[in-house]
């Protein structure tokens, strides 16, 4: 069998939600041994990236350069034209090609935006909006990365029953786990400490800029426990993403201008000690397609303050300590039952982290794409 994947979420050296998802997928499919029976054509619209897996026998790249909407104006006429064709076509996104000769399988995060229409930009949301569900529509197979993600889908689309199955995301094992070298990390942790101006003890958040990760929460939960932890820090990790203004105001209207770092985006090997020096993550979204940064933390051993929206609370189990989102002072009271049972915590989370794992995620959506032809 042969098998088309659009690789372009994969394809990006600054890698967050989306493209972690797709990446480290790619490369779990890449390694699965049970995919050595098929050909794996990967399309791109540039060159591959070095962390992509590289080309062997049975896994080649196919770059169609182009600018504009790629997706309808190269790869479509492409698989239209090439013979022989694929067998189906993956795109691990919300996005595929419409109107293809052959099945396609996509890959849903979420449905929040219909909710939250407001938090995004107009051409975002509608694209999102229409051609998401036109993509639903057309696709032999549906993916939800979570329960919660697939009844959304069903909430919205009812017709989508029976093409709707669930595969969770793992983690990378090999980076995100307790180490055994203590004197080493601590070195790195301190290292990333002073590139980043941390002074002290910290919670961690670590995701995009946006509204609908609930920063502005967060940022007021954190003022109510600060008052009692004067020497932490709250650290906000990530890239900004649109209508991030408001935060930056709401940490000077708080007076958090001394207590609160951003980091901006961070490297792969900086987030692995970010997460190691932190003392709790913090992650009280409005909604949230899985949370992988969740889980890597867990697999550290590193406890969990979430929100109970979306499937946050499917990745924690009863690991996680899980909070309302609406509610600061809710928030604030699982900051500081994370600290106050920090060591307990920490060995629920590794156990919890342990049911997921990429290769399970790669077997799963192997088996899917093979029902799709």
């Amino acid at each position: 069998m042969i098998i088309g994947i659009d690789g372009n979420e994969a394809n990006i050296e600054n890698r967050v939600g989306v493209n972690q998802y797709a990446a480290e997928l790619l490369a779990a499919l890449e390694r699965l041994p049970e995919s050595k029976k098929h050909s794996f054509i990967i399309y791109l619209r540039q060159s591959p990236l070095p962390h992509l897996p590289r080309e062997r026998d049975g896994w080649n790249y196919k770059v169609l350069p182009a600018r504009g909407v790629w997706v309808l104006s190269k790869l479509l006429p492409h698989l239209w034209l090439t013979n022989p064709k694929p067998d189906v076509l993956f795109t691990p996104s919300h996005y595929a090609p419409l109107l293809l000769p052959i099945p396609a399988v996509v890959s849903i995060m979420d449905l929040g935006y219909l909710e939250t229409k407001e938090q995004f930009k107009k051409y975002d949301y509608y694209q999102l909006k229409y051609w998401g569900a036109l993509s639903m529509r057309f696709a032999k197979k549906i993916i939800a990365i979570s329960e919660s993600t697939k009844r959304e889908v069903l909430s919205y689309y009812p017709w989508a029953k029976g093409k709707v199955e669930v595969t969770y995301p793992g983690y990378d094992k090999s980076k995100f786990h307790v180490p055994n070298n203590k004197s080493q990390i601590n070195s790195k942790i301190q290292k990333v400490k002073t590139k980043y101006r941390i002074h002290g003890k910290y919670i961690l958040f670590l995701s995009t800029l946006k509204p609908s990760k609930n920063i502005e929460g967060l940022l007021g939960a954190f003022k109510v426990v600060s008052k009692d932890h004067d020497d932490l820090q709250l650290v906000i990790s990530g890239k900004k993403g649109w209508l991030y203004e408001s935060i930056f105001n709401k940490v000077i209207s708080l007076d958090l201008q001394e207590k609160v770092i951003f980091t901006d985006f961070v490297s792969e090997e900086d987030k692995v000690s970010l997460i190691a020096g932190c003392l709790v993550i913090a992650a009280p979204s409005f909604t949230e397609g899985f949370g992988m940064h969740v889980l890597e933390a867990m697999g550290m051993g590193i406890p969990v303050v979430v929100a109970s929206a979306g499937s946050l609370p499917e990745v924690v189990g009863s690991a996680g300590i899980i909070v309302d989102p609406n509610d600061p002072k809710s928030i604030a009271e699982g900051i500081e039952k994370a600290l106050e049972k920090h060591d307990v915590l920490s060995d629920k989370v590794k156990k919890q982290a342990n049911k997921f794992d990429w290769e399970k995620t790669a077997n799963d959506t192997l088996q899917i794409l093979e029902k799709a032809v």
